[in-house]
């Protein structure tokens, strides 16, 4: 009985994401996404009470997909710098492969001011985004504390290394931030793909210097592509026999 209230609760997520993402969050109903899940709305009301209850489990589903695929890259040995690219490609796909990445980027935008939210997702992308450039600042990827070019070394006062992390973490985070808005252009997931390593391209030099480019990666690699899948597995049900299904709009997939 458990694991069929856990399933429903599931689809009825998912279901959620999916008419969120494409109606927007005042636009979808609760009939729509009880009958979009293969439910009745009084099953819905049993798990959900009310349409903001629903669209926070969205949202965490979101920041847990998240949170995990920036964990596997980091276990799996990634610099942080290295891993926040990956991250940034992580995204790209998951925008096109999860509705629940993209139905919790509008949900935020759509619900910002009306109440206080009890989650954000889009202020726990910018957290992420922000501890991996930290992390990499501290370990010492990003070389802040380097006099800028014409300068004589020690000419600087004190404060310049810290103003250069400020316009540092302003022009990451302003810049990745624009991938979620070009995913709704209706770019491909490829085409997506080559404008962030584009991106990347040009944030790299100003980040670490020309001269260490060669270190990371800026195109989509197999870890990113695992950090996703292993992210994206959580959300398919076993079924009996070791089946994956995965329930979208009430059907398996």
């Amino acid at each position: 009985m458990q694991e069929r209230s856990e399933r429903t609760r599931r689809r009825l997520v998912f279901a959620g994401a999916e008419l969120f993402h494409r109606n927007g969050y005042a636009n979808a109903t609760l009939g729509e996404i009880a009958g979009a899940a293969g439910v009745t709305k009084g099953a819905l009301y049993f798990h959900f009470a009310s349409k903001d209850e629903l669209a926070d489990a969205v949202q965490q589903r979101g920041c847990g997909l998240l949170h995990e695929a920036v964990r596997g890259l980091r276990e799996g040995g990634a610099s942080p710098l290295q891993a926040l690219i990956d991250t940034t490609h992580w995204l790209a796909r998951t925008l096109h492969e999860d509705p629940a990445i993209p139905a919790s980027f509008r949900i935020t935008k759509e619900c910002a001011g009306h109440q206080p939210a009890s989650v954000d997702f889009h202020g726990a992308w910018l957290s992420a985004v922000c501890e991996l450039l930290r992390m990499a600042r501290d370990v010492g990827e990003l070389p802040l504390d380097r006099p800028a070019v014409g300068v004589p070394d020690g000419a600087e006062d004190a404060g310049s290394a810290a103003d250069r992390w400020e316009s540092a973490e302003a022009l990451v985070a302003a810049a990745v931030c624009g991938i979620e808005v070009l995913a709704g252009t209706g770019l491909s997931y490829e085409e997506l793909q080559r404008k962030v390593a584009a991106l990347w391209g040009l944030l790299l030099p100003s980040l670490v210097g020309a001269e260490r480019v060669r270190e990371y990666r800026i195109a989509a690699g197999s870890a990113a592509g695992s950090a996703a899948g292993s992210a994206a597995g959580s959300a398919a049900a076993r079924e009996p026999g070791g089946e994956r299904r995965y329930e979208f709009l009430g059907s398996a997939v």
